[in-house]
């Protein structure tokens, strides 16, 4: 798994298959997308973003580094520590996007600039995805994130754990919609699911779903009550 340090994209590349083909698009290669420089000890990938490869002992002592700190409130704090990467990896999105692109991120189909967006972090480790946006018009929509690095390193614990990632989601997509946006985990990997999955809209709805989840209702359940009109106002 890679953690990412971004950075504005330099003017000129260091990148030895990006200064080869500069229009390419398609580095979906794990040689392609990283380049390596064992002299100096770094890793960049193609957008230019110095990244640091972790074990998953990293994900355990933080989880339980802040556990032991923090107690129960370590979950609001790995949810904060996402919001502030999605904030300021939205940044680092526009500004890579619009050089590779040569186009603004609003002229863009919606679709395209997401998948654009997650790439890297498949690259890097952080699982794949799918977002739902049929549900867009009515204010929500919900994100499936398959082999979550978080879940995966903690097994099967029986309560979400992704908190990271909702952070992550909240923060990018406050930024991207300039609108406030909460995020919560429906269902997770870690509670013997099949996938995680992740409901963002705007507070009320993410209230009115971690009330509904405390009741003992489904992901199911609450996108179904949703759709229906629960919890709008």
């Amino acid at each position: 798994m890679a953690v990412s340090s971004q950075n504005k994209p330099a003017a000129s590349t260091s990148h030895s298959a990006k200064r080869k083909h500069p229009k390419k698009h398609n580095h979906y290669g794990f040689q392609d997308f990283f380049s390596f420089k064992p002299e100096t000890g770094s890793i960049t990938d193609w957008n230019e973003s110095r990244n640091i490869m972790t074990s998953e002992d990293f994900i355990i002592g933080l989880v339980e580094g802040l556990e032991e700190e923090v107690g129960s409130a370590s979950a609001v704090v790995m949810y904060a520590i996402g919001s502030e990467w999605g904030t300021k990896d939205a940044e680092f999105f526009k500004q890579w996007f619009e050089k590779e692109y040569e186009r603004e991120i609003r002229q863009s189909n919606l679709m395209f600039l997401l998948e654009t967006w997650w790439w890297p972090f498949t690259s890097q480790g952080w699982g794949r995805w799918e977002v739902d946006l049929s549900d867009r018009k009515h204010g929500f929509m919900f994100i499936n994130l398959f082999d979550s690095a978080v879940a995966r390193t903690l097994g099967d614990v029986g309560k979400p754990v992704c908190y990271i990632y909702a952070g992550l989601f909240a923060g990018f997509f406050t930024s991207l919609v300039k609108k406030d946006l909460n995020c919560i985990e429906l269902q997770c990997y870690s509670m013997g699911e099949t996938y995680c999955k992740f409901l963002l809209g705007n507070k009320d709805r993410i209230d009115a779903a971690s009330f509904w989840q405390n009741e003992g209702a489904t992901a199911r359940d609450i996108q179904k009550r949703l759709q229906e009109g629960d919890g709008v106002r």
